[in-house]
């Protein structure tokens, strides 16, 4: 999607213009931390056949992401989102109903491009934009895991997309399909009813996630193999805007089980990265590269 985002200066009407979607995010940030680790980033979407479409495929190939799987729309526009902040932080708006990505389908899958990867990660997000992009999210977990694949997933639930009621039974269908389960604290007391990170935690195990990492904003991150379980710490900022926080941490975390890290030791880096990531102004333009996250991790903060 499009993003434009709304300045904290004397001039609110003033937007940054810049490139957002979760998914697309969190592919982004894996393509720059893993760039020196040789771990690589594709994308499986589609863009409208318009000046949005051309600009974001033209982000992912700035980006070393691979846009094989990208397929162009010839009936339906890229999507848009505004991001405006106020006392209660950052809100969304979007236009996204009827978009090229919301018109994916299990028929439109790229089967080589699922077939060669090694992670699969897949977004509740892209499970609410309709239900053709639903079945494709499920059909392609399937086919991935089937070709020796592993399955991150991240239940970014947003309540404006779908009710609550099928949210939750379709992230709780998705949760047994995952090796890591990526959710956020605020999502997850939504989805869950329990207000502790330790009783989430428990949930999500019972539900059948062997690796759960709880995403707890500044206050760092909660890591549960089912064996041993963590708490990390967040770390200290100038935080200007959290949007894409989130999928940074996802990103990062991925790249760095690729790279070889346990996911204790992962998820200390992605909650780095992830700080680092709300520095800057929009989804993208602050996702750091890996020796950006490693300065600031040995600087201690």
């Amino acid at each position: 999607m499009i993003e434009f985002n709304q300045t904290r200066g004397d001039d609110p009407r003033v937007w940054l213009q810049g490139f957002g979607g979760d998914s697309s995010n969190m592919a982004i940030a894996a393509a720059r931390l893993g760039r020196e680790a040789g771990v690589g980033a594709g994308y499986v979407t589609r863009v409208g056949n318009d000046a949005f479409g051309r600009m974001l495929r033209s982000l992912w190939e700035a980006e070393g992401v691979d846009a094989t799987g990208v397929a162009t729309d010839p009936d339906a526009p890229t999507g848009v989102y505004f991001v405006s902040h106020g006392e209660q932080g950052h809100d969304f708006s979007y236009l996204r109903a009827g978009s090229a990505a919301s018109r994916m389908s299990m028929s439109a899958l790229p089967l080589d491009v699922l077939r060669h990867a090694s992670v699969l990660h897949v977004s509740g997000i892209s499970q609410a934009i309709s239900p053709s992009a639903c079945d494709a999210c499920f059909a392609a977990i399937e086919i991935a895991r089937d070709a020796g694949a592993r399955i991150s997933y991240d239940p970014n639930l947003r309540v404006r997309l779908w009710p609550l009621a099928r949210a939750r039974a379709i992230i709780r269908a998705s949760v047994p399909l995952a090796d890591w389960v990526l959710p956020s604290l605020e999502d997850a007391k939504l989805l869950f009813d329990h207000e502790s990170p330790d009783a989430i935690v428990d949930e999500l195990h019972r539900l059948g996630a062997p690796c759960v990492v709880l995403k707890c904003g500044p206050g760092g991150c909660v890591v549960s193999d089912g064996q041993r379980r963590e708490r990390i710490a967040g770390r200290r900022v100038d935080a200007i805007d959290a949007t894409g926080a989130g999928d940074c941490f996802d990103g990062a975390f991925v790249v760095r089980i690729l790279a070889g890290d346990d996911a204790f030791a992962a998820a200390r880096f992605a909650n780095a990265a992830a700080a680092l990531a709300t520095t800057g102004y929009g989804a993208v333009a602050p996702l750091p590269d890996a020796a950006a996250v490693r300065a600031f991790m040995t600087e201690g903060h």
